[in-house]
């Protein structure tokens, strides 16, 4: 993982004792999808991996509560528009539950998943640290040397500020509002500003009812924290971006070193151009990625490729590509020191707490199909194939990995891969040449060794194109339409290898 290591060779060289800081962070203005979790797996790596060094790392997310309300998602009653302006920790929360804010009720579902992919993380609130004054001395610093401040994002940025830019937002009436900063007094905390209607008035800025513009809370939460680390979205990190000024800040008013950059790009649902979006439903959440794969397969999604490598997430035939990769990487008897790095940055240090077993997916998911979703039923199946072995190695896990086959089966998986066994089956459904065919079919499989493979039914089946009449196509639709009422489905030997070969000669004798 030369990505990884590189960072983490820079941090170290950066910081050759003492304790690491690492901080990612974001706003809670909705669901938060696969996409945010890049950033704090991200984090979550380079905390484990300088532990892995003996060096003591601490991640921490820093909610930006604060921040404006700017757009009503759609997961969102459009009644919500009324509140745009606001602060988050001052909006309802969507599902009504008065105890709680609209930044609560997103964050809970962070936090959760957080928990799910095992990622070790603080969150800290913006609106509390602006609240119990812990900004206080940014502020001031900002303020005391405003001119500072304007050359600095003027010269970085490459764009004139305008007299309607304010270094500061004021809460109005619940509203947070850009207001032309007057003046500054630091023995009362006060600051003078202009009103929309060009009154002066006073307000306090030790108590959150002043909040400093993005471009100027960001570095002062690098100086007040002591940050070392910071993974960002790439749209912060274009030239003259929000990351270039913090620097410039870093060095001009707060007088300290910036974190190390660690920019990454985005995760894009496959085939869309654009970043994933909550706010536009152009996601799939993190707590919903969670119920259709274990934490470390999403991890192992995210870490195995570089930062500067944009993403693509298929939840439909993606998850089963990603299950059979990761389980191969764990079986896997000769590991390179790379692929044990990956390994245990994927499980978060936990190799022992595995939820993939050694079973193919695609034979985890027909099996669990063809056993009407019955786990003891899924298992004897297995234990009927060529993984007989591992059944019985892996039970426990395979019990626990049938959990996130039947969230993908009910969410995402293709329709030519869902079946499930007909109850029953109507002769007048089939012409004399498949009766024909399904008959001779089954007086074959009566004397045919009950250990057969799926190689030597599927032979079998073809040896029939002759006496049945039936092209091979059509014996194989003939086959699956009296199994699973459907023309197409799993790989036909195979399948008739793991189902009860009682039932499945019935069945094709019409008994069934």
């Amino acid at each position: 993982m030369q990505w990884l290591n590189k960072i983490v060779d820079d941090v170290v060289k950066r910081h050759p004792k003492g304790d690491i800081l690492i901080e990612s962070g974001g706003s809670p203005s909705g669901t938060y999808h696969l996409g945010h979790m890049r950033e704090l797996i991200t984090a979550d790596a380079i905390s484990l991996e300088l532990n892995n060094r003996a060096r003591k790392a601490k991640h921490i997310y820093f909610v930006d509560d604060l921040d404006v309300f700017r757009k009503v998602p759609v997961n969102v009653p459009s009644e919500f528009d009324k509140y745009l302006g606001k602060s988050l920790c001052d909006v309802p929360s969507p599902n009504g539950d008065q105890s709680q804010s609209y930044a609560d009720y997103f964050l809970k579902g962070l936090i959760e998943s957080c928990q799910a992919l095992n990622i070790e993380v603080e969150f800290i609130r913006s609106n509390n640290k602006y609240q119990n004054g812990f900004f206080v001395p940014a502020i001031e610093k900002s303020l005391e040397h405003l001119k500072k401040v304007r050359k600095a994002l003027e010269t970085i940025s490459g764009r004139q500020l305008g007299g309607e830019w304010s270094p500061i937002q004021v809460n109005e009436d619940g509203y947070l509002k850009k207001r032309p900063f007057v003046n500054l007094n630091k023995t009362d905390k006060t600051i003078s500003y202009l009103n929309k209607d060009g009154q002066e008035l006073t307000t306090s800025y030790a108590n959150g009812e002043v909040k400093l513009d993005w471009r100027l809370d960001w570095p002062a939460r690098w100086w007040l924290l002591k940050v070392d680390v910071e993974p960002y979205g790439r749209e912060h990190a274009s030239a003259g971006g929000s990351y270039d000024t913090g620097v410039q800040l870093m060095k001009d008013v707060f007088e300290a070193s910036p974190p190390l950059p660690v920019p990454y790009d985005s995760i894009n649902m496959v085939g869309d151009t654009k970043k994933m979006s909550a706010s536009k439903g152009t996601a799939i959440s993190a707590l919903e990625g969670i119920e259709i794969m274990p934490p470390e397969v999403i991890r192992y999604f995210i870490l195995r490729s570089p930062l500067d490598r944009r993403l693509y997430f298929d939840p439909v035939n993606g998850v089963v590509q990603l299950m059979d990769e990761f389980a191969a990487l764990a079986a896997k008897p000769n590991k390179s020191s790379s692929e044990q790095q990956l390994l245990y940055v994927s499980t978060g240090g936990q190799n022992n707490q595995q939820t993939v077993s050694r079973v193919p997916f695609s034979l985890l998911v027909t099996s669990y199909q063809a056993s009407l979703k019955d786990e003891d039923k899924t298992l004897d199946i297995i234990k009927r194939s060529e993984y007989a072995k591992l059944a019985d190695e892996d039970s426990a896990i395979i019990r626990n990995e049938l959990k996130f086959i039947d969230a993908w089966l009910d969410k995402h998986a293709p329709e030519d891969v869902k079946f499930s066994l007909a109850n029953k089956i109507d002769l007048n459904s089939f012409n004399d040449k498949q009766k024909s065919f399904m008959a001779l079919l089954a007086d074959k499989l009566d004397k045919t060794p009950p250990n057969i493979d799926g190689e030597g039914l599927h032979q079998v089946i073809y040896e029939l194109k002759n006496s049945s009449e039936l092209e091979p196509k059509e014996m194989f639709s003939t086959l699956y339409q009296a199994l699973i009422n459907k023309s197409s489905g799993p790989r036909a030997g195979w399948f008739l290898s793991i189902l009860p070969r009682d039932w499945l000669i019935k069945r094709l004798r019409f008994e069934e």
